[in-house]
């Protein structure tokens, strides 16, 4: 018989508190503390993007779930510690959404997109004063050394092109490419020092970053799409040579290249 019930906010956060719970609870969840849960919390945020790229909205529905338990999560154990609960995350949520959009819960009116940007920026330096951080004008002040790396490399970027330190269009960033990755082979012909190259390779990622956010290309999305595309490849690859009654793995490796040129052409249909 299917269970009809549907429960609420309030029922989740109850579920979690009895799966914590010392003498009744699961041991695994009992077990675990705020940095044995983080990459779980990673994870999670990464499979509710997956869900939005394929289109699938029920598999959305399902890992935002999977990312409240995360927040549940934390908040659960936060409450535990004396630190905070659950309604102090919503009631901190909701005040700050609050306070940066003046425009939308006040009276504040913004002339262009520029000028509320800037106001979001504002408030952010003030909220950090506000905690007591020590103070930092830089135009790069504030942003979160825990950040996906490709990510923070696009805040700075785009934090040091607020004050206009930016490459004028996309070919500029193309021609920077290039001579980034001549270094690259340059490194390569001396020796390949490994701290060398892997100065030089990060170089290339930097501006590989940089120019997906001049070309409007969100480069995580971009990524996943070309790991997509090779696996999918990949796999029809393995399924070729198996129809002509060969082991992939054992195949040289012009034989694969001529492998990947057939899926490619399949494919294409």
């Amino acid at each position: 018989m299917t269970d009809t019930t549907r429960y609420s906010l309030d029922d989740l956060l109850a579920i979690m508190a009895r799966l914590r719970n010392t003498e009744h609870g699961c041991p695994w969840d009992v077990k675990q503390d705020f940095a044995s849960v983080a990459p779980y919390t990673l994870e999670e945020a990464y499979e509710v993007v997956d869900a939005i790229d394929r289109g699938h909205w029920d598999d959305l529905r399902d890992e935002l779930g999977d990312l409240l338990l995360q927040v549940v999560f934390h908040a659960q154990m936060a409450k535990e510690a004396g630190l905070f609960d659950f309604a102090d995350v919503a009631d901190a949520i909701s005040n700050k959404m609050r306070r940066r959009h003046p425009h939308v819960f006040g009276d504040t009116q913004f002339a262009d997109d520029a000028s509320r940007k800037q106001a979001w920026e504002d408030s952010k330096t003030a909220e950090r004063m506000a905690r007591g951080e020590s103070a930092d004008d830089s135009a790069l002040a504030g942003i979160s050394s825990g950040l996906p790396e490709w990510q923070r490399a696009r805040k700075l970027q785009e934090r040091a092109a607020s004050v206009g330190f930016d490459w004028p269009e996309p070919g500029s960033v193309l021609t920077k490419l290039a001579e980034e990755v001549d270094e690259v082979h340059a490194e390569f012909a001396d020796g390949a020092d490994p701290a060398r190259l892997e100065d030089e390779i990060g170089d290339v990622l930097f501006v590989m970053v940089n120019l997906a956010r001049h070309a409007k290309v969100d480069f995580s999305r971009a990524l996943r799409h070309a790991n997509r595309k090779f696996e999918r490849r990949f796999r029809q690859m393995e399924q070729l040579a198996a129809a002509d009654g060969e082991i992939f793995a054992q195949q040289s490796l012009p034989a694969q290249e001529a492998l990947w040129q057939r899926a490619k052409a399949v494919e294409r249909g």
